[in-house]
């Protein structure tokens, strides 16, 4: 270890990631809890608070970089995160990003680029030659978020009522989601019925099926693969909404849980026409890389290195 530390917040609608580094790159210790959301968690600042409280009067700590979901969308409630993210870390350097920017940032190390993010919710967000930024998507739950893992979930759902009832052909969706839920499938709308309203937070548990989805679809039930064949179209209609705010050519990218999904991702390639590149960080290390560069640290390919690898071992050990 060396030096001056920072602090990268890797916020979203399932999860939140808080990671300690240093100057090296080296990962010293990291926090994670669940979905910071405001959009639909009324939580958001108490499981944000207790996540970032251990690294409140960190010695040595010199920046921050706070990728937090929903910031610069809603007005007052990027006022509210902003606040936050203030009063804990009053003396030192710091700032607060929109989680897709802090993706994108990451993911082409400032370079120009698009990303398509599907995690809980969906957006791209593109950056050009000249470093200005655009979005597109990421509308929430409720208006769109379109190929998101959450879309996916409800969907499925939606073709699991169906199939039950006979409103669509059979699926093994249905039995999938009944067995590893443990749910009585003899008695299937009291038992999906009382799964939904028991669920603390209805769209992280609804988002997590897309996991199932997947699972199906390698099987080859033909429900489930032209599931992720519409999320996919859903996801490729992202990048061709905001492809002409950069110059032709410009190379794309992805993140979030969903794409980790091949059967996505290939499908994605294939509606773009060109296979993705790969992100050069995940986003936890575009929050880092933020708050490097509030530090002018002249960052070189052994840092992204030594952070990309550490911040994936941090990742796997999350999803454990």
């Amino acid at each position: 270890m060396s030096g001056e530390m920072i602090l990268g917040i890797d916020g979203g609608g399932s999860k939140v990631l808080v990671t300690l580094a240093d100057r090296d790159g080296e990962i010293l210790r990291t926090s994670l809890g669940g979905g910071v959301n405001p959009m639909d968690n009324p939580d958001w600042r108490r499981e944000l608070e207790r996540h970032i409280a251990p690294f409140r009067n960190e010695a040595g700590l010199a920046a921050l970089g706070a990728a937090l979901p929903a910031y610069g969308e809603v007005a007052h409630l990027s006022a509210l995160q902003k606040q936050c993210i203030d009063e804990a870390f009053p003396d030192i350097s710091r700032i607060v990003l929109n989680d897709v920017d802090a993706a994108h940032l990451g993911a082409f190390a400032g370079r120009p680029g698009i990303l398509v993010l599907s995690g809980t919710g969906s957006m791209s967000w593109a950056r050009n030659g000249a470093g200005i930024s655009a979005r597109a998507g990421g509308w929430g739950d409720v208006v769109g978020d379109e190929g998101s893992s959450y879309w996916i979930g409800r969907q499925a759902l939606h073709l699991i009522s169906q199939s039950l009832d006979g409103r669509a052909g059979p699926t093994a969706l249905a039995k999938a989601a009944y067995d590893h839920l443990q749910l009585d499938i003899s008695d299937p709308m009291n038992a999906l019925g009382g799964w939904i309203s028991g669920l603390a937070r209805p769209r992280a548990g609804i988002a997590a099926l897309s996991v199932l989805v997947d699972q199906v679809a390698s099987q080859g039930d033909e429900a489930a693969i032209g599931l992720i064949e519409r999320a996919a179209d859903e996801l490729a209609k992202h990048h061709r909404a905001i492809s002409g705010h950069c110059e032709a050519g410009t190379d794309w990218t992805y993140a979030g849980g969903t794409f980790s999904s091949r059967l996505l991702l290939d499908a994605v390639e294939r509606r773009i026409g060109r296979p993705a590149v790969s992100p050069v960080l995940p986003p936890i290390g575009g929050a880092l890389l933020a708050a490097a560069q509030l530090l002018g640290w002249p960052l070189n390919e052994r840092w992204f290195g030594q952070i990309a690898v550490a911040a994936q071992a941090v990742i796997a050990r999350s999803r454990q």
